[in-house]
C-alpha cells in the first residue's frame, strides 16, 4: 500500500503544477502582452530543464541511426504540447483555472477512453464498458458544477 502511495502523490503533484504552470503563463501573457512569446519562454525554459535533467543523469544522446527508424509521427508531441500550451494562455484568464482544468481533464479522459477502446497509436484495446460511460459522465457533472 505504502509503495503506491509515493506514485499516487506524484502524480497529484504532476496535476498540481499542470495548475501552477497554466496561472504562470498567463500572467506572463499579460506582461509581455504577447500569447505566443509567453509559450516561447515556457518551452525555452522546459527544453533547458530537460537538457539538464539528461545531464545530470548521464543519457546519451541517442544516435542517428536510431533517430531515422522512429515513425514520423511520434516526433508530433510538442506540436501537440505548443498547442495545449498556447489554449491555455488564452483560456484561463478567460476561463478560470478550475473550469479550464476541468474541462481538460475531461478531454482528456474522453480522448483517452477512445484511445484505449480502438487501440489507436498501438495501445492495447480496452473496451468501452458501463463503469468508464459513468466516468465519463461523471467527468462532465464536475465540470458543469464547476462552472456554474
Amino acid at each position: 500500500m505504502l509503495n503506491a502511495l509515493f506514485p499516487l502523490g506524484l502524480a497529484a503533484l504532476a496535476g498540481a503544477s499542470i495548475v501552477v504552470q497554466q496561472v504562470l503563463n498567463a500572467n506572463l501573457r499579460a506582461a509581455l502582452n504577447s500569447a505566443a512569446w509567453s509559450g516561447f519562454v515556457s518551452y525555452a525554459v522546459g527544453v533547458a530543464c530537460m537538457a539538464l535533467l539528461a545531464l545530470a543523469l548521464r543519457d546519451p544522446l541517442p544516435p542517428a541511426s536510431l533517430a531515422a527508424r522512429i515513425p514520423w509521427w511520434a516526433w508530433s508531441g510538442g506540436l501537440f504540447g505548443a498547442i495545449f500550451i498556447g489554449l491555455a494562455i488564452v483560456l484561463v484568464p478567460q476561463l478560470g483555472a478550475a473550469t479550464f482544468i476541468g474541462l481538460l481533464v475531461t478531454g482528456q479522459m474522453l480522448a483517452s477512453v477512445a484511445f484505449d477502446h480502438f487501440g489507436w497509436l498501438g495501445l492495447a484495446q480496452r473496451s468501452l464498458d458501463l463503469p468508464r460511460l459513468l466516468g465519463i459522465a461523471l467527468l462532465i457533472g464536475g465540470v458543469v458544477l464547476i462552472r456554474r
